[in-house]
């Protein structure tokens, strides 16, 4: 007798459920850990510095200009209105313009920098290219050998007419 033994099932081995079903569950965690792959790259966290030997050899840079503007007396107030910001400083600070960052407290893409004019004695002005909101931290900064620098944090108080989000 040739032929498949009686009560012998006829199927392919691909037409059954239980060999897929175990080939799905390796299949399965090779699709998960891919996709957990793509999430820890795209999603890096931005407290993360890649390159701490240089940012820790700058510190020295910036607490340097830091004391800079405390002997000099430096200070400065910022207000956000609307897409502009005005710094008012000392009558001490006669520069053509200042440098302002300002970064977002936890996402390092949101971060800008804006280039402020002067337009008075002790005042100056420049564009936001997006808005802003409280906690977020800001450098103003005179960009010459020998400048200085302030630090700070947006106060709620600094901000008029403008969308926080």
């Amino acid at each position: 007798m040739n032929g498949p033994l009686p009560g012998a099932d006829t199927l392919p081995w691909y037409r059954h459920f239980w060999p897929w079903f175990l080939i799905m569950l390796p299949a399965s965690a090779v699709v998960a850990g891919l996709f957990t792959l793509y999430i820890a790259n795209h999603g890096a966290d931005d407290l993360v510095v890649d390159d701490y030997y240089k940012d820790g050899l700058a510190i020295n840079r910036q607490l340097e200009k830091k004391q800079r503007a405390i002997d000099q007396g430096i200070t400065a107030r910022l207000q956000f209105t609307g897409q502009s910001v005005s710094v008012q400083t000392p009558q001490s600070v006669v520069a053509g313009e200042l440098h302002l960052l300002l970064s977002h407290p936890l996402e390092a893409d949101r971060d800008f920098d804006v280039v402020l004019s002067r337009i008075s004695e002790g005042l100056y002005r420049g564009s936001l290219t997006q808005p802003i909101a409280p906690r977020w931290h800001w450098t103003l900064q005179l960009q010459a050998p020998e400048g200085w620098r302030l630090d700070g944090a947006v106060q709620a108080s600094d901000i008029g007419n403008v969308a926080i989000d």
